[in-house]
């Protein structure tokens, strides 16, 4: 057997465990939002409505863009703490090009989603190859990443210019591009994982590596391949987020690996593994997305309530995946 033979756990377990077992976490992801809009639109009678939605989608696209290539590191049983340093490098890095050495925007943007395919593949290789545990390595390039920002500038660079001004009046007539380009992500996202041998080999190296190993998938370079899109969906967020802001940040991002990943697990993805889907991811950011604008709504309630709703449902949804793991053992 080869790789190309093989199916990710997502489908192949799933015919030989009860189907509900595999689809609760998801299905309790997607159970929760609604709860959340029905109970948010009978409080507050404009909260159901197409521009909450496009706001929604538009507020978080650089938490979800972010999201989705963390969702294939932890599908591998990896982690990646940098991706919210990389959104800070590839911001400062657009706004200093383009505004103080005169790039034009096509040519800032390439480098900074270059700068991050190379800079997760870099610590792809080093976690590959050397073995050293991805906690680690993604924590010295979080600080790399980070540092390298602030001495391009720590101040914020605000960014004008014909193309960025073009993408503003585009989302004003039609579509906001930042919630554009998370939908793409997300699409692209999902082909991935589900319809490519890049993506069963992710599923396989999370079930179980040596087993992967085995059945002939390319660990190593797979991994590299994994930090290296994770790399590319940091970078492109930090594009998002100078197309929300208008301006480049070298603190952008500032914690932001902790929500990414917080949303790729409410989403139904445990943090061993081999099992979950990017769709789930999409879900758990409209969680985290809800939560905000509920916030605001109210008016009276401090932003760190968030927080605190995050960190009950992860905490109860770390505790549901226990559950279903254990579930899924006793009937094999």
């Amino acid at each position: 057997m080869t790789v190309l033979d093989y199916q990710p756990l997502s489908r192949a377990r799933s015919w030989r465990t009860p189907l509900s077992a595999r689809h609760i976490p998801v299905v309790a992801t997607t159970a929760v939002w609604l709860f959340l809009v029905a109970a948010a639109s009978i409080r507050y009678p404009g909260f159901l409505s197409w521009q909450v939605l496009l706001n929604l989608l538009r507020d978080n696209a650089f938490l979800g863009v972010s999201a989705v290539g963390m969702t294939f590191v932890i599908l591998s049983g990896g982690i990646d703490l940098s991706v919210g340093a990389m959104i800070g490098l590839a911001s400062i890095l657009i706004g200093s090009l383009m505004t103080r050495h005169g790039w034009p925007a096509a040519g800032a943007v390439s480098l900074a989603l270059v700068i991050g395919v190379v800079f997760g593949a870099a610590m792809g290789i080093v976690i590959a190859f050397i073995e050293l545990p991805p906690f680690l390595v993604t924590l010295a390039g979080m600080f790399l990443a980070r540092g390298l920002a602030q001495v391009i500038s720590l101040e914020t660079i605000s960014i004008n210019g014909t193309f960025y001004s073009a993408l503003d009046d585009f989302g004003d007539r039609f579509f906001p591009v930042t919630a554009l380009l998370f939908l793409v992500t997300l699409v692209a996202g999902i082909h991935i994982a589900h319809q490519t041998r890049f993506g069963r080999a992710v599923y396989a190296i999370g079930g179980n590596e040596h087993s992967a190993v085995l059945i002939g998938v390319p660990v190593r370079w797979t991994k590299v391949k994994i930090y290296a899109l994770s790399g590319l969906c940091s970078a492109l967020a930090g594009v998002v987020y100078t197309l929300y802001t208008s301006s480049g940040n070298a603190n952008a991002g500032s914690m932001l690996e902790l929500d990414a990943i917080a949303a790729v697990v409410i989403g139904g993805t445990p943090l061993t593994g081999g099992v979950g889907y990017v769709l789930g991811t999409l879900m758990g950011v409209l969680i985290l997305g809800t939560i905000q604008t509920i916030i605001t709504f109210e008016g009276t309630l401090s932003s760190w309530w968030t927080k605190i709703a995050i960190g009950v449902l992860l905490l109860a949804f770390i505790l549901l995946q226990r559950f279903v793991q254990r579930r899924v053992e006793r009937r094999r």
